[in-house]
């Protein structure tokens, strides 16, 4: 079996292909890539819309032991996501959450500094916002960068990915609910 993109580039054009119509050459539209897959997927994709790109750095909370494992993700802006099910089923303390939030928080803001490079914060309030990443598993730095955009009062938010689990599909079309909450 092929696979069914070549690369990232090869999947942002696929996806920027598939993109509604009507997001194109709007100046109230930008493409927010998640570093780092989602950047050259991203790329392609405002390319595609005729938008501005910009980053939108976000870092999962990985479960110690098994830190490729999701147990929550954080976001710009103090945004907290978890998943209570992961932390309550496998056994995660409070003060595991916050040593595992304090170290990703300090490399998102040192990714956010090199990506921003000196440039101003995101300024969403009234756009549409077009969240791009390289793929869901299980959808929770999706969810924090959902909860990010949100905050920023952008007027709509589209979530453009080309491959994702059955599992990140279904939580992010529903409002967090009784498996993940957010903390603020």
């Amino acid at each position: 079996m092929s696979p069914f993109f070549s690369d990232r580039e090869d999947a942002g054009r696929q996806l920027g292909a598939a993109m509604p119509v009507h997001y194109r050459g709007r100046e109230d539209v930008i493409v927010l890539g998640l570093p780092r897959g989602g950047v050259p997927v991203a790329r392609e994709v405002a390319k595609a819309l005729d938008a501005p790109l910009d980053v939108l750095v976000v870092r999962k909370l990985g479960l110690p032991g098994h830190q490729e494992y999701a147990m929550g993700a954080i976001a710009p802006g103090g945004i907290t996501i978890l998943d209570d099910w992961v932390v309550r089923n496998m056994g995660v303390t409070p003060e595991t959450i916050d040593r595992v939030r304090d170290a990703e928080q300090a490399e998102l803001e040192r990714r956010q500094e090199r990506y921003r490079r000196g440039r101003p914060p995101l300024e969403l309030a009234g756009k549409t916002a077009i969240l791009v990443d390289d793929g869901l598993a299980t959808g929770s730095t999706m969810r924090a960068a959902v909860a990010a955009v949100r905050r920023l009062d952008a007027a709509a938010v589209v979530i453009a990915v080309p491959v994702s689990s059955a599992e990140a599909c279904e939580t992010l079309s529903r409002p967090i609910s009784e498996r993940t909450r957010s903390i603020v």
